[in-house]
């Protein structure tokens, strides 16, 4: 462990400045989920909806040239109560932690001292959630046009575009609004996207007011060498967080939405049968109808939280027709 720690300062050391950047701080009242992780700092001027193809590949070059630091030590502060953590291979951190008596606004990360090296610390505002029901969304090819069965497209559409120019699926601003009441019920989205993407997608949604809310993204690290397994590999993650967040709020009943593309069918029956009761209904676009799809359809069609829909004009419908609004 000693040896694991003195490589993981000396990389760090070999920097000019490392930087915390948080992703996540959201509670209940009795217990906080917190997420975030250590990189090498990348400048990136704000993107435009005016910027060409060369200028958003450029961006995704140096967002994807960030050096991720494993084996570090973070501190995390809420009010007098602290908690240390240690980042992973993919100098991710996590925790979950109690929240203290008294209500405590803001959550700090801060990284240990590393010799030569300058530290930006970071911090978060909590969003704490108490609600009956809640959403839970997918992104890809569900609130964002991706092509997610296609890698080629995929691909070229993540680093050719940005958060302005990149589109949304029609209606689907409208349809959150409904479901969420404007925010009385929160939002969570899930996605097998790398957190290299947390930016991204975080202002895609600001500027198509889309409903914020929190981004549960893939713990794995995506690299220029690796580039074109972002968005791919297992989804199955996605199972994880949302049976954290089925766990963590034990009194919502969730409507979720997700397409055909990714096993999100599949994910979301498995979760539904976990948790009986807790499931209000299950949205699925269909992506791209195919035989297996289309066998798909019918094995889940038969549960009567189910809907299978072409646009978001149908959905809309049925969630009217469902009281879900």
């Amino acid at each position: 462990m000693a040896t694991k720690r003195r490589s993981a300062l000396r990389e760090a050391d070999k920097l000019d400045e490392v930087s915390i950047e948080p992703f996540l701080a959201f509670g209940n009242g009795k217990e906080l989920f917190v997420k975030g992780r250590v990189i090498s700092p990348y400048k990136q001027s704000r993107p435009r909806s005016k910027n060409n193809w060369l200028r958003n590949v450029l961006a995704a070059v140096r967002r994807y040239s960030v050096v991720t630091l494993p084996g570090l030590k973070v501190r995390i502060s809420l009010g007098e109560s602290e908690w240390e953590v240690e980042t992973d291979q993919d100098g991710v951190f996590e925790a979950m932690i109690p929240e203290p008596n008294e209500r405590i606004d803001q959550v700090t990360f801060q990284l240990e001292p590393i010799p030569r090296t300058r530290v930006k610390n970071g911090f978060l505002e909590i969003q704490r959630f108490f609600s009956e029901r809640g959403v839970i969304s997918d992104i890809d090819d569900t609130v964002l046009i991706s092509h997610s069965t296609d890698i080629g497209k995929k691909l070229w559409l993540s680093v050719s575009k940005n958060a302005y120019t990149r589109r949304p699926l029609p209606g689907v601003s409208a349809f959150y609004e409904r479901l969420t009441r404007r925010g009385e019920f929160p939002l969570f989205y899930v996605s097998s996207s790398d957190w290299s993407l947390f930016d991204l997608i975080r202002d895609f949604l600001r500027y198509r007011n889309i409903p914020q809310g929190p981004i549960l993204l893939k713990d794995q690290h995506i690299n220029l060498k690796n580039i074109w397994k972002s968005g791919g590999g297992g989804h199955y993650h996605k199972l994880e967080k949302l049976r954290l967040l089925f766990n963590m709020f034990p009194a919502m009943r969730w409507t979720l939405i997700g397409d055909s593309g990714q096993h999100d069918p599949e994910i979301y029956h498995e979760i539904s049968n976990e948790f009986p009761g807790r499931v209000l209904a299950v949205f699925i676009r269909v992506v791209n109808p195919s035989k297996q799809e289309d066998r798909i359809k019918q094995r889940l069609e038969k549960y009567p939280e189910f809907f299978f829909v072409e646009n978001t004009e149908e959905a809309i419908d049925i969630a009217e027709k469902q009281n879900l609004f």
